[in-house]
């Protein structure tokens, strides 16, 4: 096939962009319309959690197999059908007679959501074969993601405001539409020379295990932690877990290979992707409900006092991709931590009368650390690895970050619902409390890993693990690729 022409390769990079810009506007536009779908749909706080982990949890368990199945049935096809189901899915969700339907509505989106951001990097990385001109395209990507996490705030809460929360699922529809479209016309086809055969027994393993958790620890407070339904879920989850790791490293495609755990800088960025997303995912859950139920605070004046957390995280994910190439991950690491940590601290101290200032400079602090750990995370997961594992551990950081989302909305959520006493209005900024000292907990364990991760002990290991991935005649490994992006 001829190398397509400088413009058309910009097309493929702008329709590509569509679908990072409606995923992550999603993440952040359904988050300022919680409180309005609770009032309208009669919902309780679990209610609100699981319309945000039904859709992460669908997510982060497709991800992986997503992007296998574009290696093996054509990249344009299947992030067209991507593109399909993510506007047939919002247009259901705007739809929704009952919360019931909307999280089953959310599921069919995400579903569609877990073939677009994927497949369309693996769609850039094949349009641009050269390393530089990559480099910037990726680059591109990276402040596509800024710029929808930081619109979603202040859209989300016009669209409420002006429509309702329905609105906020229209927006999807014109330009998934539009993006289907340009990609038959201008995007072409693609396979890998080489993909992973499908592994279903390890995928239905993964949703076992992610929805058994997720529902125990949303359910945990009303129905107890103690109750026989809890400690099941709970037992199912350990259960799929310990059945996962007996049966993957018996294939030898494995859904996720266990090797890669041996390198100390991919574990960590494991472990980094789940801490920080989780600290978000329950950021903005609280401070939503805070925001409008506690401060009555309409859903646009909301969003706008979160856009400066927005900015600040975007402005920060590029100067870390910055820092990343020039320095290396630990000092955007560690700051990283001190931030969150900070910022979890100063959070506790909230009140139902903090003042304005006070609460734009803990959300800035809380964007200063959100905005920092992101490309060293993709970093850390692919540097030292064979090029041909290189997107792999990729994806395995991507969905980290959508497991981290809905540990964080699962588990703060339902500190909240347990200490909450009364009415929201007068009960949560006490029963928030814990919350927020979780999130500076998810700092500490940031700024740890980012100290031991990343000194010659660390190297040494990512060395070993490459060695013994990389086939004998392969490509040597990547030595460090840097992406802002949150998959």
């Amino acid at each position: 096939m001829p190398e397509p022409s400088r413009k058309r390769r910009l097309l493929v990079l702008g329709i590509c962009c569509l679908s990072l810009f409606i995923v992550g506007l999603d993440a952040t536009i359904v988050n300022v319309a919680l409180p309005s779908i609770g009032r309208d749909l009669h919902s309780s706080v679990s209610g609100l959690q699981w319309t945000i982990d039904a859709y992460t949890l669908v997510l982060a368990s497709l991800l992986m197999f997503s992007g296998s199945t574009a290696d093996r049935i054509g990249r344009r096809k299947t992030f067209q059908a991507g593109l399909a189901l993510f506007t047939l899915g919002s247009l259901l969700c705007s739809l929704a007679p009952a919360l019931g339907w909307l999280v089953a509505f959310r599921m069919l989106q995400a579903v569609g959501g877990s073939m677009l951001n994927p497949v369309a990097m693996a769609i850039i990385t094949n349009t641009f074969t050269e390393p530089a001109e990559r480099a910037k395209a990726i680059g591109v990507w990276g402040g596509v993601f800024g710029l929808s996490m930081a619109l979603g705030p202040v859209a989300g809460g016009a669209l409420v405001d002006s429509i309702g929360w329905r609105g906020i699922f229209w927006v999807n529809i014109p330009v998934g539409i539009a993006a289907i479209v340009l990609t038959a016309l201008f995007v072409p086809e693609s396979r890998a020379d080489r993909y992973r055969r499908p592994d279903p027994v390890g995928q239905v393993l993964v949703i076992v295990m992610l929805a058994s958790l997720t529902y125990a620890i949303i359910e945990g407070p009303s129905s107890g932690w103690g109750s026989a339904k809890i400690l099941t879920f709970f037992g199912v989850a350990v259960a799929a877990l310990a059945a996962f790791l007996v049966y993957e490293p018996r294939r030898a495609d494995p859904l996720i290979d266990p090797r890669f755990f041996r390198s100390a800088p991919f574990s960590g960025a494991t472990a980094t992707a789940v801490s920080a997303f989780a600290a978000l995912g329950g950021f903005l859950f609280l401070n939503t409900l805070y925001l409008q139920d506690v401060r009555g605070f309409s859903p646009l004046t909301a969003g706008l006092y979160l856009f400066p957390m927005a900015v600040t995280l975007a402005v920060c994910a590029v100067l870390s991709g910055r820092i990343v190439a020039s320095r290396g991950p630990r000092i955007p690491l560690v700051t990283a931590g001190i931030a969150l940590i900070i910022a979890g601290a100063l959070l506790t101290r909230l009140t139902d009368v903090t003042s304005a200032g006070f609460l734009v400079l803990s959300y800035m602090v809380f964007g200063v650390g959100s905005g920092l750990v992101n490309a060293p995370i993709t970093n850390a997961a692919v540097s030292g690895m064979p090029r041909q594992q290189a997107g792999v551990a990729a994806a395995v950081a991507s969905t980290s970050r959508q497991v981290g989302t809905s540990l964080g909305v699962a588990v703060m959520g339902s500190v909240l619902a347990d200490n909450l006493r009364g009415p929201m209005r007068t009960g949560f900024v006490h029963a928030s409390q814990p919350g927020w000292w979780i999130v500076a907990a998810c700092g500490a364990i940031i700024g740890v890993l980012g100290i031991v991760t990343t000194g010659p002990w660390a190297r040494r290991t990512a060395a070993r693990t490459a060695a013994l991935l990389e086939p004998a005649g392969e490509q040597p490994p990547v030595a460090s690729e840097t992406s802002p992006a949150a998959g």
